[in-house]
């Protein structure tokens, strides 16, 4: 069985929730068996009149082992499928066994659970068509016979709390799209959500959390869970995707299974055990069997997963490997099944895109679950790590603009090369505008593909644009690499003369430029810094604008480094005047490049050269420079 193919066994661990019992994040063997010896609930079914529909309706109630008409209990409404009725959960999933072996092993909250028919039509029967329109509009009406005819009678006949810290909704399929409809709808009623495979019927999420503040203030538990193989997976997921990125806490729980008995009895084993206790928000991000598929892997391609909180799960098949490991910047070493297949999980990696290798027999390769991206001087697997604020690099709807390859000859290397260029959304029908540039480079062992590729340069001008904080702009991603060692001097002049006397003659002649140094920016990574300063400040008539990301002239006293101090130090006046803004960035104490850039602002603080220094935490990576082109973009042309 899947279930118990699947190497997490690791992640099936305890976590302690508040002062609470520990909870297993998946059901053991038996949970859901009849047990003799222990002390059981009882199933009644009730019947109330409901104003709502105009009829009487029934429902089912559980009463827990140690049920007494003196005790006050909180109430669990659990809701039932499309194709169900008010017994749905009681046929298929034995609720009551479930919760009666709970309560025996001490892990439960005492509690009443009614099980209604969410259809609310007087003939709330599941025959016929059941996807008639009339009774698909039932099961959106069963609201407000929930809230205003079923609770009441609940709250009229049976000794329970009233108050909405002490009552929980949660469903399988069309009614876990309900459990979230109603219970997100109504905060002021429930302080307990849980949706399970959530089916089509479930509002955006942006309906469903137009003010995640609220929620974050009122809500004890949202829970959000779904089969890794249920093709309905994807509405669970666009609801997590919008509740991670407003930095709602909610657990998202995905486990083995279809869209089937087998995952929802499972969700009602979890999900229960945290009900009326204190809860600890900060660890629902633990609360998972599985990940979700990296965004960067290929098409249906199962692995690396993404956890909530970060660590990745890799699963390779290599029945023949002596030994496996992910390289990730930190070394992981994986464990091999019986069948062949090697599994382990990483600690939780930081935000954006990340380079990895397989180390097979200490071969360094790519992984070919992954998209392939020219980096560290090969074609290396690449993942993406979700990130909350991430939105200025996330495929939005807006407008969008275009990353166009551009072939020509070099008389200056002898050799055919191209360059990719991003023109911002509009520019083809805006046949009379003309465009400033910016010339971005990459770092070492990269190519004209980083910035397009790793770096989302388009995603970020199209949001930049479309949000009025950017103005539209051309980018030129060039090929640096010129020469086989970038960073001698001839390797340098050798760029500077590929770029001033070839690419930007061709883009000018290309394209619709505004050609002069108001409307030229030049800048770069790692590499690319070197390259923007080599050939940016000996042209500043050229280029009003110089971004340097994770860079600077290299320690020790350098030739080139102090030859170029020196024509600062000489120039500084014209370079401070010419230039609008010259921006240097780096990624926190932990970029290699760190303090080869601080020793390089003092020397230009000793020449009283103007810049400006900015700092995002993340080391030498593609996050740090997404996050240097964000904020440098916007700064240029204005």
């Amino acid at each position: 069985m899947k279930r118990q193919m699947l190497a997490i066994a690791a992640l099936c661990m305890a976590h302690m929730i508040g002062n609470t019992q520990p909870i297993v994040t998946q059901a053991p063997h038996g949970f859901d068996t009849l047990r003799n010896g222990i002390n059981h609930g009882k199933i009644d079914t009730i019947q109330y009149v409901s104003k709502t529909v105009g009829s009487r309706r029934s429902a089912l109630i559980y009463t827990p082992p140690d049920y007494s008409k003196k005790t006050k209990y909180p109430v669990l409404y659990l809701l039932h499928g499309i194709g169900g009725d008010e017994k749905e959960w009681l046929v298929n999933g034995t609720p009551q066994v479930i919760l009666d072996n709970l309560y025996a092993e001490g892990k439960l909250a005492s509690m009443i659970v009614v099980m209604p028919n969410g259809r609310a039509m007087k003939d709330d029967r599941a025959t016929g068509n059941i996807m008639a329109p009339e009774k698909v509009q039932a099961f959106a009406t069963f609201e407000q016979d929930l809230l205003k005819d079923l609770i009441p009678y609940v709250e009229k006949h049976f000794p329970v709390f009233t108050d909405r810290e002490h009552r929980a909704i949660a469903g399988l399929s069309m009614g876990g799209g309900q459990s979230l409809n109603f219970g997100l709808g109504n905060l002021d009623r429930f302080a307990w959500v849980g949706g399970f495979s959530s089916a089509p019927n479930t509002k955006s999420p942006e309906l469903l959390v137009p003010d995640p503040e609220t929620v974050k203030k009122q809500l004890k538990l949202l829970w959000i869970s779904c089969g890794d193989s249920d093709n309905l997976i994807g509405f669970t997921r666009r609801t997590h995707d919008y509740l991670f990125k407003n930095k709602v806490p909610h657990v998202y729980y995905i486990e083995p299974g279809k869209h089937d008995f087998n995952v929802w009895k499972n969700d009602l084993y979890t999900f229960s055990q945290f009900l009326f206790k204190p809860v600890d928000p900060s660890t629902f991000i633990r609360y998972t069997v599985l990940g979700t598929p990296a965004a960067t892997n290929i098409r249906n391609a199962s692995y690396p997963q993404v956890l909530p909180d970060s660590r990745v799960v890799f699963r390779v098949k290599a029945p023949q490997a002596k030994q496996l490991q992910i390289d990730l910047g930190k070394k992981y070493d994986l464990t091999r099944d019986t069948a062949g297949y090697w599994t382990g999980t990483t600690d939780s990696i930081g935000e954006g895109f990340h380079y990895y290798s397989l180390l097979i027999d200490g071969v360094a390769v790519a992984d070919p679950a992954s998209e392939t991206f020219y980096g560290m001087g090969r074609m290396a697997a690449g993942i993406e790590i979700p990130y909350a604020d991430g939105d200025f690099y996330a495929l939005r709807d807006v407008p969008h603009g275009d990353v166009r390859m551009k072939r020509y000859f070099s008389p200056v290397t002898n050799s055919w090369l191209r360059c990719f260029v991003y023109t911002p959304p509009g520019y083809d029908s805006a046949t009379d505008q003309q465009y400033p540039v910016l010339y971005l480079l990459h770092g070492g062992g990269e190519d004209e593909r980083g910035w397009s590729a790793q770096g989302k340069t388009d995603l970020i001008l199209d949001n930049l644009i479309a949000d009025k904080q950017a103005q539209p702009m051309l980018v030129v991603m060039m090929d640096g690499n010129i020469a086989k060692d970038n960073f001698k001097e001839q390797s340098l002049r050798t760029f500077e003369n590929e770029l001033m006397q070839v690419v930007v003659p061709l883009i000018d002649k290309s394209y619709r430029t505004i050609a002069d140094a108001d409307h030229r920016a030049l800048a770069g990574l790692s590499m690319g810094g070197i390259q923007t300063l080599y050939a940016g400040i000996y042209h500043t008539d050229q280029f009003a604008y110089l971004g340097v990301f994770s860079s600077g002239w290299l320690g020790g006293k350098q030739p080139i480094a102090e030859q170029q101090y020196a024509f600062m130090k000489d120039s500084a006046a014209k370079i401070n005047s010419n230039l609008k803004q010259f921006w240097i960035a780096m990624g926190g104490k932990e970029d290699i490049a760190y303090k080869n850039c601080q020793n390089m602002m003092a020397r230009f603080n000793e020449m009283q050269i103007k810049y400006h220094y900015s700092e995002y935490p993340g080391g030498h990576t593609w996050p740090v420079w997404r996050n240097n082109l964000y904020k440098f973009a916007q700064l240029l042309f204005k």
